[in-house]
């Protein structure tokens, strides 16, 4: 299923109930152009992973609601506290009277229960969460790319990580799900802006996003990727030790 909505948004599902929002913001506004993603998984308690900017927040419930009634969220869970993550959380809280914050134990005891509008749900590393036929796990990886709360989910149906800011590529024009390589693309960003803050850890924490073996890697900017997704980890983290 893929469907245009409002505004360079649209919506396309990559993995069995999983669904890519993705809103492009071109060169005019972003010098070289740009993509904001967020993940929406259908299932029994359905969640929303990244919430998107606030100002994205109507185009994200636009696409959102082509698919299921914004007001069924269960969960509304990003990587680490940064407006891109969760810019609208408040928003989707005040739409969706079940739903809670998803988070790493970090994140809510620093940010999120002090600014949202019900406490959050916490995962400690490796907790699991059933949605139903979907079930997630929280995968601590503080300072992977950035940010000390930062963590990443895993969807074991699918196999689908969803890895964050790893692996941002720039350009606003990208194919929902691709196998073509990415990492050059995004070693391009991380040269340009050296946003990742080079923990002594980045082997370890790689090590541990690979050994769930995921075939696609949900990304936050850009395309999605489908193939060996420990073996593009592991490149990544032989790239971050040079």
């Amino acid at each position: 299923m893929s469907s245009n909505t409002q505004d360079g948004t649209r919506i396309d599902e990559i993995a069995d109930g999983i669904y890519r929002i993705s809103t492009a913001v071109p060169p005019t506004l972003i010098p070289g152009g740009f993509t904001f993603n967020q993940y929406l998984i259908v299932d029994e308690a359905p969640l929303l992973h990244h919430t998107g900017p606030l100002q994205m927040f109507p185009v994200i419930r636009q696409a959102i609601a082509s698919v299921i009634p914004v007001e069924s969220l269960r969960y509304i869970s990003f990587s680490h506290y940064e407006a891109d993550e969760c810019g609208s959380l408040n928003n989707f809280l005040e739409l969706a009277p079940d739903a809670e914050p998803l988070c790493s134990k970090i994140a809510k005891m620093v940010s999120v229960d002090d600014i949202a509008l019900r406490p959050a749900h916490a995962l400690g590393d490796g907790d699991e969460l059933s949605l139903g036929s979907h079930t997630v796990r929280w995968i601590d990886t503080p300072h992977l790319p950035h940010a000390w709360e930062c963590g990443h989910l895993f969807e074991s149906s699918t196999k689908t990580l969803f890895c964050g800011d790893l692996f941002t590529q720039g350009g606003n024009e990208h194919e929902p799900l691709t196998s073509d390589d990415i990492l050059e693309s995004s070693e391009a960003m991380r040269s340009a802006l050296d946003y990742y803050s080079q923990t002594r850890r980045v082997h370890e924490l790689t090590e541990k996003l690979a050994l769930t073996e995921p075939r696609i890697l949900a990304c936050m900017h850009g395309s999605a990727w489908k193939g060996d997704g420990a073996a593009l980890l592991r490149q990544l983290a032989a790239r971050l030790d040079a």
